[in-house]
């Protein structure tokens, strides 16, 4: 295949566009929104699927917390192989992982055998964004890349617009089983195109995969689903010695985490990306923004149970929130140059805390439901477009900016896994609690409004401005 550097390029609209690379880049977005799509089309299906299994959404939440359980895992495993086997055999093996997730989840006789297709399907999807990411970085020119990458972007946010409106249909029309039909034909024309037009590229690997890490990580993230799924704030007790025990392990995980990734030659969790106080304070954000974005998981159940929708109108409504927060992501990044991070971040968290509140308020009064729905999904664009990715790129070197901002995802995921197996956990035993539901939407308000404040400590816009940055 020729190179970027051997195909003359055209020019569109002021921009240099090498046509050479569009059949590589229609190959990486197949893959990219069939792994991003997966998230959304499930949420409406909750219901549907704890009757189909006889379980309580403390239980149907794992099919979200061990789905980005997996992905929090495979990441690190899937780029380390990708730079030493090559990128083209790694992102085939990702999607011919899903894929065979996918068949499984649709076949599973029991819930335990759809827990396991959904981590099959994790681990093929964990990869396929970041190795999309580094192939793109392989092939496209620097004063092209950009654009390139802005296009993943945009594709995850149309997945995560159409997403829930899918699986509302799919479920609506079928059952829940079909939600994950489409997988298999879309996995199979990205492998075969993936053969002719991704480059197999084995580049130098950087050190040794950090497998005690990896590990350490995986014990902490599991005592947390564990032990907040069993959780029952409405009991005296709040839970049992399962549900402390596995929070404790947790613990103990996350502070021996500590010393194994100080001796790491490649850690996952680099200790000198936490060097500063504006470092490690966007990192613990980040977290909370994972956490705060978990609520959305849970919106089409809670209609349902509230309001009595059923799966495919509970999935149109919640696409209302991730359409606003994708129109307000570039917005939000035009604001970043004008107020700073702080300010963003600030405004975004406190009208996430506004929309959420409504929410849990307004339950059984759907327009009242919806706008708080749309509210927080403005909140949500301001939080999720690129306010922590603009921080860290400031404060960091050049040499580190693709670890510090790989280390981001790693951190909203671990938050997402927080807010999912949380919510699970309050509301209970029942799907169609909606005190249960209501409680859990004034915890994620109240977690909103603690974010709010904790951005403000970050650095005003003026001390951003004076951040040296290198190359």
């Amino acid at each position: 295949m020729a190179s970027p550097t051997q195909v003359a390029p055209r020019r569109v609209a002021g921009h240099s566009f090498d046509r050479s690379n569009v059949p590589l880049l229609l190959t990486l977005g197949l893959g990219v929104f069939a792994g991003a799509l997966d998230l959304g089309v499930i949420s409406p299906a909750l219901p549907a699927i704890a009757h189909g299994f006889g379980i309580a959404p403390r239980d149907v939440a794992w099919a979200f917390t061990l789905y980005l359980f997996a992905n929090v895992v495979s990441i690190p495993i899937m780029t380390k192989l990708a730079d030493s086997v090559g990128r083209r055999t790694i992102y085939t093996l990702c999607v011919s992982l899903f894929a065979a997730g996918s068949v499984l989840a649709i076949v599973a006789p029991t819930f335990t055998i759809f827990l396991i297709a959904r981590g099959i399907q994790a681990a093929g999807a964990g990869g396929i964004f970041p190795v999309a990411t580094a192939a793109i970085a392989d092939r496209v020119p620097p004063e092209r890349r950009g654009s390139a990458l802005g296009m993943l972007g945009a594709i995850w946010g149309l997945a995560a617009i159409i997403g829930p409106n899918v699986g509302g249909v799919l479920t609506h029309v079928f059952s829940w089983h079909a939600i994950f039909i489409a997988n298999v034909p879309l996995a199979i024309v990205v492998i075969a195109l993936a053969q002719r037009y991704v480059p197999q590229n084995a580049m130098r690997v950087r050190g040794p995969l950090d497998v005690a890490g990896i590990a350490v990580l995986a014990a902490g993230l599991l005592g947390v689903m564990v032990g907040l799924t069993r959780l029952d704030p409405r009991a005296a007790s709040f839970g049992n010695g399962v549900t402390f025990g596995a929070l404790a392990l947790a613990v103990v995980a996350f502070v021996a985490l500590v010393p194994i990734e100080r001796a790491a030659a490649s850690p996952v969790i680099s200790p000198a990306l936490f060097a500063t106080r504006q470092l490690a304070l966007t990192y613990a954000l980040e977290v909370a923004i994972g956490l705060l974005e978990g609520a959305l998981f849970f919106i089409p159940a809670a209609l349902v149970a509230a309001d009595g929708l059923t799966a495919i109108a509970a999935g149109g409504i919640a696409a209302v929130g991730a359409f606003m927060f994708v129109a307000v992501i570039p917005l939000a990044g035009r604001a970043l140059d004008a107020f700073g991070s702080r300010t963003v971040l600030c405004l975004g968290a406190a009208c996430t805390a506004a929309g959420l509140a409504i929410f849990a308020a307004s339950l059984t009064t759907l327009w009242l439901a919806i706008a708080g729905i749309a509210i927080a999904g403005i909140g949500f664009g301001a939080l999720l477009g690129a306010p922590t990715r603009y921080i860290i790129t400031n404060e960091v070197p050049p040499a580190s900016r693709a670890t510090a901002v790989g280390l981001l995802s790693i951190f909203l995921i671990i938050g997402q896994i927080f807010g999912g197996s949380l919510a699970g956990g309050v509301v209970g035993a029942r799907i169609d609690d909606v005190a249960g539901y209501r409680l859990a939407y004034e915890i994620f308000a109240a977690v909103a409004v603690a974010t709010s404040l904790a951005a403000f400590f970050l650095a005003s816009r003026s001390a951003e401005r004076k951040i040296p940055v290198s190359g």
